[in-house]
């Protein structure tokens, strides 16, 4: 036939289910993020920047593993595109430190 459904079985996709899932935990990650920013001993705090950027990171992460279906693609994908990002997130930790906006 014309429309055969051997693609269709080969590239199964999550459920519904699955995307509400992950909605309820990016929305719990942003909750978190702007509930920090209103506490000013944390604010203060020489943590607070690091872990705004590890929630950002693992948003990042999860969006792009579901809802842009890296997470079923070939494994050639996503070692093509975490390579760089992490190149690029050591960079810009790494510019971070140089500058002066973390202290060891």
């Amino acid at each position: 036939m014309a429309h055969d459904n051997k693609h269709a079985a080969a590239h199964a996709h999550p459920s519904g289910n699955t995307y509400l899932k992950v909605f309820v935990i990016l929305t719990v990650i942003t909750v978190i993020e702007v509930w920090a920013y209103y506490i000013p001993a944390l604010v203060a705090s020489p943590l607070f920047n690091p872990s705004l950027i590890a929630m950002s990171a693992a948003k990042f992460a999860i969006v792009v593993l579901f809802y842009m279906h890296l997470k079923f693609d070939h494994k050639l994908f996503r070692v093509l595109f975490s390579g760089p990002l992490i190149i690029a997130g050591a960079t810009i930790v790494a510019l971070l430190f140089l500058f002066g906006q973390f202290a060891l």
